[in-house]
């Protein structure tokens, strides 16, 4: 793929595919400069449309988006729950997360919904740091949407434990207590919650740690953690991309472990979408990530 997708002009015809972003708000997105850039790239005649949906008008603009001839859309706050009953088909993996961020418009009218966060997160860490997920022993550090995700995904990948933590205790245990109980297999990672004041307990034969609160993010206090328990093979990713390096990274890197930004996770959860709305496997490259940090500093949300 070319590193200067801008040189390539393509013409917007009566065939172009389209598809876009729905949320509200949705000014913020980093999704359309995302994947425009790929539809530059590929030579692709499609166009990806922010699309701002107030939430009572959530169920028409999808039926709207559907009989206009989208070939489907991503989903952003406050939607990825909602959405859920106006599809017809749900992926597993989004059932279990609860939640969708990608539709697909199917040519026999059906809407397929399903949910890409955990394996934007997976790929990333995949492509930053080559893991083999299956046995390993993960720490995570808060129990949001963005957690669930990661979590469902990792058990599908086969890790053969994850501590949670969270400042609210009540929330990582019940997140917890969902996916115990609803583990596919028996070798499904089972989920044991520390309190957040013995939160460096979760670093503890630790071969990854997770954070995805929103500590260290642009505007919001650092995240503090005692290092001196995780092992010194570990790898440490954040789910934040702005900063880019978050002090949790930062310190993490000072002190030798292997680090993956969270960059990543937003690039990879976009390329099965892309991939079903315009023909295209896209690849992930420095090229789109210089791109997309080209653009105003935006939210983790896609």
């Amino acid at each position: 793929m070319t590193d200067s997708p801008d040189k390539k002009d393509t013409l917007l015809s009566g065939k172009a595919a389209l598809a876009g972003v729905i949320g509200f708000p949705v000014s913020h997105s980093k999704s359309p400069r995302l994947h425009g850039y790929w539809l530059r790239a590929y030579g692709i005649d499609g166009a990806y449309l922010p699309l701002s949906v107030a939430p009572d008008d959530l169920g028409t603009a999808v039926k709207g988006l559907q009989a206009a001839g989208f070939r489907g859309a991503n989903v952003t706050v406050p939607h990825k729950e909602a959405v859920m009953a106006f599809c017809d088909e749900i992926d597993p993996l989004a059932q279990r997360i609860g939640a969708v961020n990608t539709l697909v418009f199917r040519e026999d009218g059906k809407i397929h919904g399903s949910n890409t966060d955990g394996i934007g997160f997976l790929e990333n860490l995949r492509q930053g740091s080559s893991l083999d997920f299956h046995g390993l022993r993960v720490g995570v550090l808060g129990a949001g949407g963005a957690a669930r995700g990661i979590l469902v995904a990792l058990q599908h990948a086969g890790v053969s434990q994850i501590k949670l933590t969270n400042r609210t205790a009540s929330r990582a245990e019940k997140l917890a207590e969902d996916l115990n109980n609803s583990r596919e297999n028996a070798e499904a990672g089972l989920i044991t919650v520390i309190d957040w004041d013995q939160k460096d307990r979760v670093l503890e034969n630790c071969d990854l740690l997770i954070n995805t609160t929103s500590l260290g993010m642009e505007g919001q206090p650092p995240l503090d953690l005692d290092f001196s328990a995780l092992p010194e093979n570990a790898v440490v990713t954040d789910i934040v991309y702005a900063p880019l390096i978050t002090p949790l990274l930062a310190a993490a890197r000072e002190k030798g472990y292997r680090i993956v930004d969270g960059l990543g996770m937003l690039l990879h959860q976009a390329c099965p979408g892309f991939r079903a709305w315009f023909g295209r496997e896209p690849e992930v490259t420095e090229a789109l990530r210089r791109t997309v940090l080209g653009g105003e500093t935006a939210d983790r949300e896609v």
